[in-house]
């Protein structure tokens, strides 16, 4: 017996819900903008005031936390599969498996039209998480915070390499231009701080859950400290790379090593984001109700991401000549959409179409498709 698409955590569907309509903010600068455009601030979108500032602004609270937040969301949600699973059918972990080696299917798939999937390395990431998920809270948080401790070192120790070994040229797509190929350490450096910090905020993910802050579970004034403290010691250390780059004027020779004050700042910042989302949900069951069925079509919502980015900012309007105010107003019309289209579907049917495919598989049958109720129900 599988466990019900309506056995719902309101919490972890308000935070995934938020998580996926962030990822659009820096999402759509790479369907829109040139590859250069996303790791350097500089290289396209408008170098005006207004246009300067949303970059910056992306920077400093978006680019890495949004997705620390769904790759912690992830972690949880491996814990609560088997923890669910187990407890109704044999073999969870097996069953798992399954689940996340469809998952790196449907990446496969997405990533065969745009290059920035994220489905792939969590699917990967998973059997490590399965091997792991009974350790001490205390050293799935310790293990979590070393890899993105690595994923941080691994920018300075990369932009060595590349300053003993040639010019601006070794940067190539990451960096100056779109059409050249970077060098092999940038290009180690790209994948290995991709699975570094995914897999690291993932374990930090398994120890908010079991420590019930994923859930909900602490009080007010422990959110508010979290977020205090979070985005306090964050937000300085994740503005001082901006800050570096800007100083330096964007060189080359400071591209990879100046990412790591962000890597640094992205789990306190993550952590401090989540408490405010907790706390937001807990004062307005307007947000909570909103979030809740875009959060419970996460996956269908992201894959529509790339659809409507790719076609919109890539085929009717011409990709590199976009600002990233113009951007900014994609992203906000594309919330309103998923906001709305998540209701109204979730009013029909139990799961997103994407969601119903990969249960379907992961269980070999099909589930019903009934309506269900959205409504978060929380008080005002």
């Amino acid at each position: 017996m599988s466990p019900s698409p309506t056995d719902r955590i309101i919490t972890l569907d308000v935070l995934r819900g938020v998580a996926v309509l962030g990822i659009l903010l820096m999402n759509a600068v790479s369907f829109g903008l040139f590859d250069p455009a996303y790791f350097n601030i500089a290289a396209g979108g408008g170098d005006d005031i207004v246009n300067q500032a949303i970059a910056v602004v992306g920077e400093v609270f978006v680019d890495q936390k949004m997705m620390g937040v769904f790759s912690a969301l992830f972690g949880a949600g491996i814990v609560l599969f088997v923890d669910r699973v187990g407890a109704r059918r044999r073999h969870p972990v097996l069953l798992g498996l399954w689940r996340n080696a469809l998952l790196v299917v449907i990446g496969v798939v997405h990533a065969a039209f745009w290059d920035g999937d994220v489905l792939i390395v969590y699917g990967l990431c998973a059997p490590v998480l399965f091997a792991v998920r009974r350790l001490p809270v205390r050293a799935v948080f310790v293990v979590g915070g070393l890899l993105m401790t690595l994923a941080a070192v691994s920018g300075p120790l990369a932009q060595r390499v590349v300053n003993a070994s040639g010019g601006a040229g070794q940067l190539g797509w990451f960096w100056v231009d779109q059409n050249a190929e970077a060098s092999d350490a940038v290009a180690v450096f790209v994948i290995g701080d991709g699975f570094a910090r995914a897999l690291g905020m993932m374990l930090i993910g398994v120890g908010l859950h079991r420590t019930g802050v994923l859930l909900g579970a602490r009080s007010d004034a422990w959110y508010r400290r979290a977020a205090l403290i979070g985005l306090g010691l964050g937000v300085p250390m994740s503005a001082v790379g901006v800050v570096w780059l800007a100083v330096v004027d964007y060189s080359w020779r400071h591209a990879l090593a100046a990412a790591a004050p962000n890597t640094v700042a992205t789990a306190p910042i993550t952590i401090g984001i989540i408490a405010v989302i907790i706390l937001a949900l807990r004062r307005s069951s307007r947000f909570a109700n909103a979030m809740v069925p875009v959060g419970r079509m996460a996956l269908t919502n992201y894959l529509m991401q790339t659809v409507l980015g790719l076609v919109v900012l890539r085929e009717v309007f011409t990709r590199g000549e976009q600002t990233r105010l113009g951007l900014l107003a994609f992203t906000i019309v594309v919330w309103v959409m998923q906001i709305v289209w998540s209701r109204l579907w979730l009013e029909r049917f139990a799961q997103g179409p994407i969601e119903w495919l990969w249960r379907a598989a992961t269980y070999l049958r099909p589930s019903p498709i009934r309506a269900g109720r959205v409504d978060a129900v929380l008080p005002e």
